[in-house]
């Protein structure tokens, strides 16, 4: 079950991507899938710790509160480089992750990469190091409305 799931979604996400259906093409997405599931079945051997698909439920919950904050966050960093940058003040600060599980932190550092204005630079443990164009962006992720949202949908740190 497990390969059949990671089939389909390297299947469909390789027609997404490419849209053609002339056989040679189809027969070159056939192979790279063929070949990526056999580097993955390789990896499950070794690590003996299968990575799982998800049943996409909390993902439906999570991308559409992602996807706003990036159309909110894409339209004030458009005022900010079509306004004056008076209103520009960057900045580094740390943001604390200790209560994001640990297997979802990469996930939240992305989210915030994601999230125009700012950049995740490092993450280590349970700090990310994150730039922002605005002070006021490290401000909100410090209100840890994100944090919360992921560690709703992904359970509690343990």
């Amino acid at each position: 079950m497990h390969m059949t799931k990671w089939t389909i979604l390297l299947s469909t996400f390789w027609l997404l991507l490419s849209g053609y259906f002339q056989p040679l093409l189809l027969a070159f997405g056939i192979a790279s899938v063929i070949i990526v599931l056999f580097v993955l079945k390789r990896m499950d051997n070794v690590d003996q710790e299968k990575q799982e698909i998800g049943t996409g439920l909390r993902l439906m919950q999570y991308f559409p509160w992602l996807i706003w904050q990036v159309i909110t966050s894409s339209l004030q960093v458009t005022k900010l480089i079509w306004g004056s940058t008076d209103k520009l003040s960057p900045s580094v600060a740390k943001i604390n992750a200790k209560n994001i599980p640990p297997k979802r932190r990469a996930l939240y550092a992305n989210s915030i990469t994601l999230t125009p204005g700012t950049l995740s630079v490092d993450l280590v443990d349970d700090e990310i190091t994150v730039h922002a164009l605005q002070k006021s962006s490290i401000e909100e992720l410090k209100q840890e409305a994100m944090e919360k949202k992921i560690t709703k949908i992904w359970g509690e740190h343990k």
